[in-house]
């Protein structure tokens, strides 16, 4: 924007007022262009973006009602929205929670980048919750700690961020080390890359619900995982991302800790799993191959999407679980 403020003095802006206004003019602009700055704007446009806290919870009252009568299966992918997700994920978990309820309204995200664009972040601004945002970029932390410090909504109870690599023999250490431990309401994971690992070393919370990143190339019958690797970094170079885990792989895992599939998000790349007595009634467990069949970007999922041993060997180097 400075750079814009700029071009215009000097594409003739000073035509237009007198050559002794032109030092209060620039001032002026000065003032604008730094009130502007990257957290500002994606404050504003945020606040722009973002649903109405009152339609939010006109929403979510509306859902409460509805209740067993949105208990069908494809209710789940018609109530995405965006406000702050990166997706639609934000309209997702105001449908289930506003189905199956909250206990303390506590979220843990690993990774939440500034804590701005994540799935915990609507949560805490429009609907009063309780945060502790990890990631691995001591910018991004930063970045979310002024964002939140200066916004109406959470300046005065900021959510929790924290600097870390998290990696399965931390991950338990750093939650209880914030009182974060116990039962929470909801769980993010977006490590891009060993989501499957943290998971399963993941014992200290008991989260009701929990959202995460799930790798589609792997199609929805392989149940893999990249091999544990602490100090793994996705290639961001090389596209397609080779990262994380199947579907299958967490769906077999979700089992062994007593959580079943509801559902993606419409992109196919997020995934939501609820505890086995939450909310049994009004969302059923989908299959792999259901949550393919609804998403129009995995439906016509071939095998071929998967880049091919010779060219691409990290795609074939994998756990199977």
């Amino acid at each position: 924007m400075k750079t814009y403020l700029k071009n215009m003095v000097r594409k003739g802006i000073s035509k237009l007022v007198g050559i002794e206004d032109l030092p209060k003019l620039l001032q002026d602009l000065r003032r604008l262009s730094d009130a502007f700055d990257m957290v500002h704007t994606r404050l504003l446009f945020n606040q722009i973006a973002s649903t109405n806290q009152g339609i939010q919870r006109l929403l979510y009252h509306t859902y409460r009602q509805l209740g067993p009568k949105r208990s069908q299966p494809h209710s789940f992918w018609d109530a995405g929205l965006r406000c702050f997700s990166q997706s639609d994920e934000d309209g997702l978990l105001l449908y289930i929670f506003s189905l199956v309820g909250t206990t303390n309204k506590r979220v843990v995200e690993i990774c939440a980048g500034d804590g701005i664009e994540c799935n915990a972040s609507n949560l805490i601004i429009n609907h009063g919750w309780s945060g502790l945002l990890f990631d691995g970029s001591e910018r991004n932390i930063a970045v979310g700690r002024r964002f939140y410090a200066q916004h109406c909504d959470t300046y005065i109870r900021p959510p929790i961020l924290v600097h870390a690599w998290i990696t399965a023999e931390n991950v338990n250490d750093l939650i209880i080390d914030h009182h974060f431990d116990g039962e929470i309401d909801l769980l993010s994971l977006d490590l891009d890359g060993m989501d499957y690992w943290i998971w399963k070393s993941l014992t200290c919370v008991d989260p009701r619900v929990i959202i995460l990143e799930f790798t589609a190339l792997w199609g929805p019958y392989r149940a893999v995982t990249l091999p544990y690797k602490p100090d793994f970094r996705l290639n961001w170079d090389r596209e397609p991302w080779c990262h994380g885990a199947s579907l299958a792989a967490f769906v077999k895992l979700g089992h062994e800790r007593g959580y079943r599939l509801v559902g993606t998000n419409r992109f196919g790349f997020n995934a939501v799993f609820l505890r086995a007595d939450v909310g049994a009634d009004l969302l059923p467990e989908v299959s792999p191959a259901d949550c393919f069949q609804q998403t129009p970007h995995l439906r016509h999922w071939k095998s071929e999407w998967l880049p091919s041993r010779e060219e691409r060997p990290e795609w074939w180097d994998v756990v199977e679980v």
